[in-house]
């Protein structure tokens, strides 16, 4: 029986239909036994093991190393948008397939960004803490309404993001290598962008490409009091510049959902003007759903 390995860490567990599906075709699937992003290795390791013809994959890294000892190898499946973990020059000297699933994880990014705006903005999380910890103060905060937002890649989550604030009252600027227009966003160089926003929301794909997009020189042209927002790749940001820039006021708050080294461990979560959430930004019910039942389609199809 042919093996398909599912290495993306929860799949299934919004909806069991994908996986009867795979069974159904006639495939032996294992699934990722650690419930967490996996390292080289441990891919590794699983595809050593399990000598897959398939694979529906996370963020996880698939390099040359791990695409050559998979031998049996022909289609990887992405749940979810970005190749950049995926070594695909590799994979395409290799004959490997690969295909993604671009629909399903916009929404659920979107709105989550714009729920880390709303959180940051009315310290909702910090009255939280308050709260728990049995003291009653009621911090001074602001509206969304009004703030320029620039968003950093205007593709189908950046434009997604644009729509539910354009109900705000906000004002969008945005910058993007490929997208030159857009039909709520006021396209404009990087520079302008990141001098003129209340608020900087990242949406453009990690890598070496890419890597550290967000050094010390990009946070420190911000506007002082400027928030940053980063639901795409935790590789984007260079989270030391990052904790001098919220420690010295620079910057007033910060949201992340993707981080460098994950599960994270590091200094910024001493922080209080720092939201952190562990990498939910595609994590609704709903769209896992879609997601991993596109993810099943376009295995199966590359497959046959």
């Amino acid at each position: 029986m042919k093996t398909i390995l599912i290495t993306t860490s929860s799949f299934g567990k919004a909806d069991p239909r994908p996986l009867d599906q795979l069974r159904d075709a006639g495939f032996d699937v294992q699934l990722n036994p650690f419930g967490r992003k996996l390292t080289e290795s441990e891919v590794l390791n699983l595809v050593e093991q399990h000598h897959p013809t398939g694979m529906i994959a996370g963020v996880e890294p698939l390099t040359q190393k791990v695409l050559t000892a998979a031998n049996q190898l022909k289609a990887i499946s992405r749940c979810g948008i970005g190749l950049e973990s995926v070594d695909c020059a590799t994979a395409k000297e290799l004959g490997i397939k690969i295909t993604n699933t671009p629909d399903g994880p916009t929404l659920a990014v979107a709105e989550l960004t714009v729920g880390m705006m709303l959180t940051l903005l009315r310290k909702i999380h910090f009255s939280d803490a308050a709260i728990r910890h049995g003291q009653w103060v009621r911090p001074m905060g602001s509206l969304l309404h009004g703030k320029t937002v620039g968003i950093v890649g205007c593709g189908r989550i950046g434009a997604a993001v644009a729509v539910r604030l354009k109900a705000f009252g906000c004002r969008m600027i945005g910058c993007d290598v490929i997208q030159k227009e857009s039909d709520h966003i006021q396209m404009m160089n990087a520079d302008q962008v990141f001098a003129e926003s209340d608020i900087i929301s990242l949406h453009m794909p990690g890598g070496k490409s890419n890597y550290h997009f967000m050094d010390g020189r990009r946070i420190n042209s911000m506007k002082k009091g400027a928030v940053l927002i980063n639901t795409a790749r935790g590789d984007l940001v260079d989270e030391k510049a990052l904790g001098a820039a919220l420690q010295s006021g620079h910057l007033s708050g910060a949201a992340l959902d993707t981080f460098e080294s994950e599960p994270y461990e590091g200094p910024l979560s001493a922080l209080e003007n720092v939201l952190l959430t562990a990498h939910i930004g595609s994590y609704a019910a709903e769209a896992r759903v879609m997601m991993e039942a596109q993810a099943v389609e376009n295995l199966l199809k590359a497959l046959a």
